[in-house]
């Protein structure tokens, strides 16, 4: 395989991955309890002070603590409405407990999620943030 199939090749999954958000973003819209959220002005100043690279990290981290392992702590209850973004942006993404992962995302309750699906909804939490902060400018 030489440097053009690969770059193909991560241009195809980075493209599905793009259009898998959108998709889910469109279908988060249709829930009136999911599309009720938004972030507050606080947790905006927030974002945009630490910036994308903190806050993507900020969002792998919780995913993989709060929600990644097979049977997480206080399952249903361990993701606070507010007091981060991402807290927020997981109760929007319905990636806040294990049930709306798997109501919502099709990834079954009781085994840990991979490393590749906390990636995936740690993205889709990013998509959120990104489009408030568009959709509220400073």
């Amino acid at each position: 395989m030489d440097v053009a199939d690969v770059t193909n090749t991560q241009s195809t999954d980075g493209d599905r991955r793009t259009a898998w958000i959108g998709r889910t973003l469109s279908r988060l819209t249709t829930s009136r309890f999911r599309a009720k959220f938004v972030l507050s002005d606080k947790d905006r100043a927030y974002a945009r002070a630490k910036g994308k690279e903190t806050i993507d990290r900020h969002a792998h981290e919780m995913l993989a603590k709060r929600v990644g392992p097979a049977e997480p702590y206080k399952d249903g209850k361990q993701t606070p409405w507010h007091g981060h973004p991402v807290f927020t942006a997981q109760h929007a993404t319905a990636t806040c407990c294990r049930g709306c992962i798997e109501k919502w995302h099709h990834i079954p309750k009781g085994r840990a999620l991979t490393d590749e699906e906390i990636d995936r909804l740690a993205a889709l939490v990013m998509a959120w943030i990104e489009r408030d902060l568009r959709n509220h400018p400073a």
